[in-house]
């Protein structure tokens, strides 16, 4: 599948205004204008010799005026990509240029409403093969077996080039039905990817294994009870863990009342199954009902499976068309650090608190995916709480001593999701670099900064000035050369 045909890329820009002053669309929320590529950024400080590749960060980038409710899931995916070389760093951004965006381009405004208003679909005669729902790849961005590919867990994932430009929607030669969640899995030991998708209609929940290939070669439907928002799972060497929490998909109100509903009375569950089990094989653990966007690492030591993310006890997302369009309507309390285990011999499971920092964006060296590590990263309000995702500390955990350090961004810093870039001469687990975009609101600019992950406190070793800010997003990558 190929997008629509977009025009060149001098042609492309934003025409957003905000002038129904959304929130999404407030400050840095709001899209930058244009593509550009700029070598020689400046720098201050000293980049690391053995920092050579790609930070790359995905995030909302609308093009148009939104009709209606905007939420920033709904913006064009934008990839902005900062280049870590031996005559400099350069920094190159582009719009994904899904079918839909393709779309509207040729109609010269939007044509897709929002997920708040997600069934008030477009006219067929202006999305051809586009299709009701735009996939705009917003999300993440990771590299399986030489693809890089874009993700929005609503749609199948986006390929790219190493120049940021679209090839098109990726289905693994025909065989993925439906979506991929943005928060695959992958084994680094054996290659393998490991991923699901949920779904607002039967079945609810199918999981995806591909090999070191990346030919799909495990794909079985899972039973769930109720149609839920499920964003990321973790996997140890020999399974899939998931967590089935209560934010239901509220049907007889999609487009007309909020989207999903925190429902406590369904319970949680964490299922556990063989990463190339079937839904026969998947065993379920009541807990007490809370969720987790994002979790750090997971793994099992004989019959116990341990794993932590950021837990929230009662989410909202304020996906919700009947909310005024100048007013917030996501509830602002962020999750906190938790540790989850179970005993698959005697059948329990349970949760515990392990900080009251409130914080999110998850991150480990992935070399340990799915084994016991040692470090963890967090993004963090490390002063008052701000809106959801506006975070201004950067974190680290010891998890042997239970430390913690941190690097606050200081006056009108805001960080992102800091993305942990391995040493090439390094041996221990954190011997490499924290890459983090950091807006400032005084000069209303971006610093991509790097910090020695040894040593976080200590702040940035390098500040690299980007030509342009990087509006707020989600998820980013480290592709090293």
């Amino acid at each position: 599948m190929a997008p629509a045909t977009a025009p060149s890329v001098a042609n492309l820009a934003s025409t957003v205004t905000n002038a129904a002053n959304q929130p999404d669309l407030r400050g840095n929320l709001m899209p930058v204008r244009s593509e550009i590529d700029i070598d020689g950024c400046h720098v201050d400080g000293t980049i690391p010799t053995g920092l050579r590749g790609s930070f790359i960060r995905n995030g909302p980038n609308p093009a148009f005026e939104p009709l209606g409710s905007y939420h920033m899931f709904d913006g064009d995916g934008m990839l902005h990509g900062i280049t870590f070389g031996d005559d400099g760093v350069s920094y190159r951004n582009r719009w994904i240029r899904s079918r839909g965006l393709g779309a509207e381009l040729a109609h010269g405004a939007a044509v897709y409403h929002g997920l708040a208003e997600v069934m008030s679909f477009p006219d067929p005669k202006l999305t051809g093969d586009a299709g009701p729902l735009k996939n705009p790849a917003n999300t993440h961005i990771i590299e399986h077996a030489g693809r890089r590919l874009a993700l929005w867990e609503g749609g199948p994932p986006t390929e790219v080039d190493t120049n940021l430009d679209t090839l098109g929607e990726y289905d693994f030669g025909g065989r993925l039905v439906g979506a991929m969640t943005a928060h695959p899995r992958i084994d680094p030991r054996t290659g393998e990817m490991c991923f699901f998708s949920y779904s607002l209609f039967e079945p609810y929940l199918r999981y995806h294994v591909a090999d070191s290939t990346g030919a799909l070669v495990h794909s079985v439907d899972l039973d769930l009870p109720a149609p839920v928002m499920m964003h990321d799972f973790i996997i140890t060497e020999e399974h899939a863990v998931f967590l089935d929490s209560p934010i239901v998909f509220d049907l007889e109100n999609l487009g007309t009342g909020p989207m999903v509903n925190w429902k406590p009375e369904n319970g949680t569950r964490i299922g556990v199954m063989p990463r190339r089990g079937t839904n026969a094989d998947l065993r379920w653990f009541e807990i007490e009902p809370g969720h987790v966007q994002h979790f750090w690492n997971g793994w099992a030591t004989g019959n116990r499976i341990e794993f932590s993310g950021s837990r929230l006890a009662d989410p909202n997302f304020g996906i919700d068309p009947t909310s005024p369009l100048d007013e917030q309507a996501a509830d602002n309390q962020p999750g906190r650090p938790a540790r989850y285990w179970v005993d698959l011999g005697s059948g329990s499971a349970g949760w515990e608190p392990s900080d009251d920092l409130p914080g999110d964006f998850c991150r480990i060296n992935d070399a340990y995916t799915g084994v016991p590590n040692r470090y963890a990263y967090m993004s963090a309000f490390g002063g008052s709480v701000g809106n959801q995702g506006d975070f201004d500390t950067m974190v680290a955990y010891d998890q042997s001593t239970g430390e913690r350090s941190m690097w606050h961004s200081g006056a009108g810093g805001h960080v992102g999701e800091s993305v942990f870039a391995p040493d090439p001469a390094g041996t221990a687990e954190n011997d490499g670099w924290l890459i983090n975009a950091v807006y400032y609101e005084g000069g209303d600019r971006t610093d991509v900064c790097v910090l020695d992950a040894r040593d976080v406190e200590a702040g940035p070793i390098a500040r690299v000035t980007m030509p342009q800010r990087i509006p707020f997003g989600f998820h980013a990558n480290w592709f090293g050369a």
